[in-house]
């Protein structure tokens, strides 16, 4: 697609076409570590090319590339919900410091509205870090400057923690120990890997929800469906990737998953691992599950992966419950990550 911008060009990614899906990924890539240096979380190319070939009941994800004569020199990313949410489309856009300002971001953006559009998507919801420095409202910062300016609303403020391992045993032992005679009535069960068929159901329910039980702000989200087959087929996708996950939940006495934590390292970046999800069942709330799982968690991580060295996290930044048990376990704010969102007229 051709833009008001002279010698710039908009096309959609053709995904197994590996050059194409280098130059655009290494755009990506840049733009990120550009804005947020060391404490970047950068998906790895090949973690992004299996994502983004494989085909899922759950979502649809593509690209689009922005040419500056004959240069990549944007990346613009979506992913839709299927089974859910089906008026939402997820997107970023990405681009190299040297041509900003010069309208290839807004040339981007428009093309993935459109495209959202036609896949009669109305709520439009995009992330974007900046530096500690710019505070939480990311006055100043690239990113939340260009969304605003298109008109995309801050609705929600997260923060990016990290900690540094490993945490030693005995305080890891102590926070167990406290917590313990709160959660009795639950068994703990941790492994790395695929989700054991007993425990299937309930985890897809309980993870299921973690959008809309976990802080939202203004964000205009409808619950996640259950779907099992969903579960199996982000694990198939994860072994492509090269990517490992170790879980943690709390079960019930007669086997209800009630709680849970999930981390996942990857081949691609050796040394480091990201905290995924953290939640407890609403009525299951009160009895220290969520330090409880954390806890086992991180110690799994430490037994079986002790080359780890570093781990990252977020926390919408008015949970102030998860965020008192990743500060009890070492959790250090290093940077924002702002959730955007624009509904289309």
């Amino acid at each position: 697609m051709s833009t008001s911008l002279p010698g710039l060009e908009v096309r959609e990614l053709d995904v197994h076409d590996d050059a194409a899906f280098d130059a655009w990924h290494a755009v990506y890539a840049a733009a990120e570590r550009h804005d947020l240096g060391d404490f970047a979380t950068v998906w790895q190319v090949e973690e992004l090319r299996v994502a983004m070939q494989a085909t899922a009941s759950h979502s649809w994800s593509g690209g689009w590339a922005g040419h500056l004569d004959g240069e990549v020199v944007a990346a613009g990313w979506m992913r839709v919900p299927l089974l859910d949410n089906v008026e939402l489309a997820e997107v970023a856009v990405h681009v190299l410091p040297h041509v900003r300002r010069r309208g290839v971001g807004s040339a981007v953006i428009d093309v993935l509205e459109s495209a959202a559009a036609d896949r009669g998507r109305r709520v439009l919801n995009g992330l974007c870090g900046w530096a500690a420095s710019a505070g939480p409202s990311g006055d100043g910062a690239s990113g939340p400057a260009f969304a605003r300016s298109r008109g995309y609303d801050l609705a929600l403020t997260e923060v990016q923690r990290e900690l540094w391992l490993p945490v030693d045993d005995a305080r890891l032992q102590e926070l167990a120990d406290a917590a313990a005679p709160a959660h009795a009535a639950y068994a703990l069960r941790s492994w790395v890997g695929p989700v054991p068929d007993d425990l299937l159901e309930g985890w897809a329910e309980l993870t299921s929800s973690l959008a809309t039980e976990a802080p939202t702000g203004d964000l205009d989200l409808e619950p996640e469906a259950v779907s099992t087959e969903a579960v199996r087929e982000r694990e198939a996708t994860l072994a492509a990737q090269g990517r490992t996950k170790l879980n943690t939940v709390a079960v019930t006495d007669a086997g209800e998953v009630v709680a849970y934590s999930d981390l996942a390292t990857t081949v691609h970046e050796p040394g480091r691992a990201y905290q995924w999800g953290t939640l407890v069942h609403a009525a299951h709330r009160g009895h220290r599950l969520g330090i409880a799982v954390k806890v086992a968690n991180l110690r799994l991580l430490q037994r079986e992966r002790p080359d780890i060295v570093r781990l990252t996290t977020y926390n919408a930044e008015v949970n102030a419950h998860m965020v008192a048990v990743n500060e009890a376990l070492g959790f250090r704010p290093v940077a924002w990550l702002g959730d955007f969102q624009k509904r289309l007229r």
